[in-house]
């Protein structure tokens, strides 16, 4: 470094305030945009619509790859800090593999932002001529593609989930969805960015872009407010009992007394049926033992006596096992028990149970927590999944095969159809289409946030639920293990929800919709065609390249 350094240009003083002036501006950027999203209040959602401004006022004066991706990964690393900080927990319990795989989040999302900055440099020798600042938008709504896509998803901060709060702005969304959402927040800081800071001297901003992000906004707003007051809940409902049992979820996993803690179970969920309920939910792994693998009759036959004796059905998630001696049956993924000799898949599942059957229809987790629940292509390497575990042992589930609708009746219900998805999953706009799609009238998700104490986590993974009902017109009911627990109508609205760190019950009539809209019928529009432009700027690229090397 030393001999490299004597070759190194020396800043002068003008160059050194400069940078700084940039740095300041890409920090500024980082926080405003973060702070726009959950859990602040609504009046900050609206920095939304100006936080990438300082990021771009930085980036159009960037002419180099490198340049520009220093740049960009610093903003975003802001971001990341000001939105994601509590992915690692952080707390006295908490694991040390989690602290470090929130750690690695922080460093790893800002690299993953470099996808559209780099996309942006390349369309720049693409269109020498064409401010490419038009296209980063675009390129923005790729990368939000890609990070719902290998086991290194994760889609929790898009441009559009910060606009949760902002009930009327997002009704939009069941036309283009969430990330319909992003693309319209990109355009309106580019507008607004070249109103104010690419105008002529003598001007005190250009008229003509600002105009264009004016109509934009109140097209969407005009469009919300017909939406909320025209679209007509419906009047066919079913009321729904949450038990949110609070428990620690490290100590949870060392199971204790299984006994005590499915009377704790059955007897806030006794509560629920007092107050009406006709169907009931616990939460993610809401026992720390394979209840329904044959093995816990006397668990599994009290949840039924329960079912049984008051009517009602149960939708909870479990973990969950599935055996396999049939040797023409076995999966690829299927794990082999040397002691049994026989082989079996686990799963971080959501199970439905209706009174007056033994039936058990089963959901396996299908989109899984990179790290936290399984460790990125551990399938292909399966070294690192004995490297990297959790210590509470609920790392290595298998992924889901397929998703599932529930199918969900007793005595005093019509069969009413549930899409049951668990905790992180709710977070995909894309993949919540699929129960719809496949007839869900409700969407429940099952979750335990708890891991993460009175943190943003929590509160953003609820707030989020508001664009899933507004994207899908679906009543969502969120059951977690130490809140937020809630209810949420097809508009979006919260209609109720628990207290953090409260042992309680949330019982509420929730309306059954069966119209599907235009979104999540036509998820993957934007995102595809945002994603087939920027695969076609980076092929373009590649000819470029190949013309200047072979003198073609």
């Amino acid at each position: 470094m030393k001999f490299l350094s004597k070759y190194r240009i020396p800043a002068n003083p003008e160059d050194k305030k400069q940078r700084k002036k940039e740095w300041l501006l890409l920090m500024i950027s980082g926080v405003v945009l973060g702070i726009s999203f959950p859990p602040i209040p609504f009046p900050f959602t609206l920095l939304i619509f100006v936080g990438l401004i300082p990021y771009f006022i930085v980036l159009k004066k960037r002419t180099t790859l490198a340049s520009i991706n220093k740049a960009t990964f610093l903003f975003s690393f802001f971001f990341s800090i000001t939105t994601i900080y509590w992915v690692g927990s952080w707390s006295s319990e908490a694991d040390p593999y989690l602290m470090l795989a929130g750690l690695a989040l922080l460093l790893a999302y800002p690299s993953v932002m470099l996808i559209p900055s780099t996309l942006y440099y390349l369309a720049k020798k693409v269109f020498p001529k064409f401010d490419a600042l038009w296209l980063l938008p675009i390129f923005w709504v790729t990368f939000e593609y890609l990070l719902t896509l290998t086991d290194l998803r994760f889609p929790w901060v898009l441009l559009g989930h910060g606009l949760a709060k902002f009930n009327l702005f997002i009704q939009g969304a069941d036309i283009f969805g969430t990330n319909g959402l992003s693309l319209v927040v990109a355009y309106i800081n580019v507008l607004l960015y070249k109103s104010f800071f690419e105008k002529k001297v003598e001007e005190k901003f250009r008229l003509k872009p600002f105009l264009i992000a004016l109509l934009i906004f109140l097209c969407l707003m005009i469009y919300g407010v017909y939406k909320v007051s025209a679209f007509k809940i419906s009047d066919r409902k079913v009321i729904v009992g949450v038990v949110q049992p609070d428990l620690n979820p490290w100590d949870k996993w060392e199971t204790g007394n299984l006994g005590q803690l499915t009377k704790q179970y059955l007897d806030l969920s006794q509560k629920c049926v007092d107050d009406g309920a006709e169907i009931i939910l616990w939460p993610e792994t809401a026992l720390p033992v394979y209840a329904f693998g044959g093995t816990y009759a006397v668990v599994e036959n009290a949840i039924f006596n329960f079912l049984d004796t008051n009517k009602v059905s149960l939708l909870t998630g479990m973990p969950d096992i599935i055996y396999y001696f049939d040797q023409n049956k076995i999966p690829k993924d299927a794990k082999y028990s040397k002691q049994g000799n026989y082989y079996y898949a686990t799963y971080n599942a959501v199970l439905g149970l209706n009174s007056g059957s033994r039936q058990i229809q089963r959901y396996g987790k299908m989109k899984l927590v990179p790290l936290g629940e399984k460790v990125p292509f551990s399938d292909q390497l399966t070294f690192l999944g004995e490297i990297f575990k959790w210590g509470v042992g609920i790392t290595g589930w298998n992924i889901g095969k397929d998703t599932t609708v529930f199918k969900i009746y007793n005595d005093g219900l019509d069969t009413v159809k549930v899409g049951g998805l668990v905790c992180y999953e709710s977070v995909d706009p894309v993949f919540v289409t699929a129960f719809v799609q496949k007839g869900a009238e409700i969407i429940t998700v099952v979750t335990n946030d708890s891991w993460y104490g009175k943190s943003s986590g929590p509160y953003q993974h609820k707030d989020f639920g508001m664009l899933r009902a507004v994207e899908n017109r679906r009543s969502v009911v969120r059951c977690a293990n130490g809140g937020i627990s809630c209810i949420i109508n097809a508009k979006g609205e919260i209609l109720s929800e628990t207290e953090l760190y409260t042992r309680t019950t949330l019982v509420g009539e929730v309306p059954l919709q069966n119209e599907k809209t235009f979104y999540s019928e036509n998820p993957l529009i934007i995102p595809v065609l945002c994603s087939v432009f920027s695969f076609w700027i980076f092929g373009m690229n590649i000819l470029i390249w190949l013309k200047k090397k072979f003198k073609m």
